[in-house]
């Protein structure tokens, strides 16, 4: 297959350099705490669930059927994926393997199911509260931050708030004890089914679905994901039952109503926020499930 565009030197130059600019901002303090040894309860977040490293994200890629022209681009060809062409490097469609198009194809329809609901803006962000439920305090994930509203004030909200967690990789670190209080039962295998544009784990994870399609996915559209992502957990981790007054982030009180009202507003932006990046995804899912599709013998 031929590339559709042929980007000079500096133009490409130009880009990748605004791109890492970018991106670093997220990742040298990131490398910096880790150096330190130093936990952060809302960043380490973006950097150790999600399993894309810093230097990946750093790294620079134009997405598929783009050639990157000039000498500079030689360096590429030591870098998996990509080959020469007559007009420069590009990516090769031959390293868009089976198991790529399987993932291209079932975050598509994932992305697509997700995209055509309405979003639901009734959890509260109560899946942080069900994952502490009824723990002892050393069990605690983010241990060195106290509870708001301490152990007891948090287990009292966990009871008397109605659980609506539709996302499965929110519901699976619930505490065994707050399971059953949660009025659904996600699954994995129901994720596309279940998933909504609502849910803040939703939106943090448009970041993980263009990840998991790098190098062919354009990198500022990873860093677009990404940067929804840090907003989204930001939120996430002030609406959660720990005190993170001394890093600088002013609760939300999902315990009283002016919280929830102040939660659901915030989770309708992000939603209307996601949905373009959400379709940009989709769009790329074409794009490539056309720009490597399998070769049918005649």
């Amino acid at each position: 297959m031929t590339a559709t565009a042929v980007l000079p030197e500096p133009v490409w130059q130009a880009r990748e350099a605004a791109h890492q600019a970018r991106v670093a901002a997220w990742t040298d303090p990131h490398l910096r705490r880790r150096a330190d040894n130093e936990a952060h309860p809302v960043m380490d977040f973006l950097f150790t669930y999600y399993s894309h490293r810093p230097a990946r994200l750093l790294r620079w890629h134009p997405g598929a059927g783009v050639v990157l022209a000039g000498g500079a681009a030689r360096e590429r060809l030591a870098w998996r994926g990509y080959r020469e062409t007559p007009e420069g490097v590009a990516l090769d469609p031959a390293e868009f393997t089976d198991a790529r198009r399987r993932t291209a194809e079932f975050l598509r329809a994932l992305l697509a199911a997700t995209a055509g609901r309405e979003p639901r803006l009734a959890c509260f962000g109560l899946h942080e509260w069900a994952m502490v439920y009824r723990l002892e305090p050393e069990e605690v994930r983010h241990s060195a931050r106290r509870l708001r509203l301490g152990s007891a004030g948090t287990d009292e909200v966990v009871e008397t708030q109605h659980i609506r967690c539709s996302h499965f990789d929110a519901y699976r670190f619930f505490t065994p004890d707050a399971v059953p209080l949660n009025t659904l039962r996600p699954t994995r295998d129901a994720q596309v089914a279940n998933e909504q544009p609502g849910c803040l784990h939703a939106g943090m994870d448009l970041y993980k679905w263009a990840y998991k399609l790098d190098p062919f996915v354009p990198s500022e559209l990873i860093a677009d994901c990404f940067a929804l992502a840090a907003e989204i957990r930001e939120m996430d981790m002030r609406a959660s039952p720990y005190d993170l007054a001394e890093l600088g982030y002013a609760p939300i009180a999902v315990e009283t109503p002016a919280g929830r009202a102040e939660y659901a507003a915030m989770q309708a932006e992000f939603a209307r926020r996601g949905a373009p990046l959400r379709r940009r995804l989709i769009d790329v899912c074409d794009a490539l499930l056309a720009w490597a599709a399998p070769t049918v013998a005649a």
